[in-house]
């Protein structure tokens, strides 16, 4: 193995690595709040679009590493549409108890 492919191979593990604890407190807390759905729908674009050209590459580890990119940002967009469904930030929840009138005490407003 050349200095080359050990660098790829090197760098391949630290980037993955460098993933997971995201993916881990995505998957745990199903809190992606902090990520925008334009983001991730951009991000997922572009890596589909660059497989185009890393598959057209020799086998090696950046095939790994775009791979695990790829899934990597299907399942951060996949999560982001399934957990924003069912889970609703407490502003909205406040609104919508507002605007059906929960939230009114019988009388009028309170003093």
């Amino acid at each position: 193995m050349d200095l080359a492919v050990t660098a790829g191979v090197l760098s391949t593990g630290l980037f993955a690595m460098s993933y997971l604890p995201m993916l881990v407190k995505a998957a745990r807390t199903r809190d992606l709040s902090s990520y925008s759905l334009g983001n991730l729908a951009i991000t997922n674009a572009g890596n589909a679009v660059h497989s185009v050209y890393v598959y057209s590459l020799p086998p090696g580890p950046i095939w790994f590493l775009h791979t695990f990119y790829l899934v990597a940002s299907a399942l951060m967009l996949a999560w982001f549409v399934r957990f924003r469904a069912t889970r609703t930030s407490p502003r909205a929840e406040a609104g919508r108890r507002v605007a059906s009138g929960a939230d009114l005490e019988l009388g009028g407003a309170s003093s």
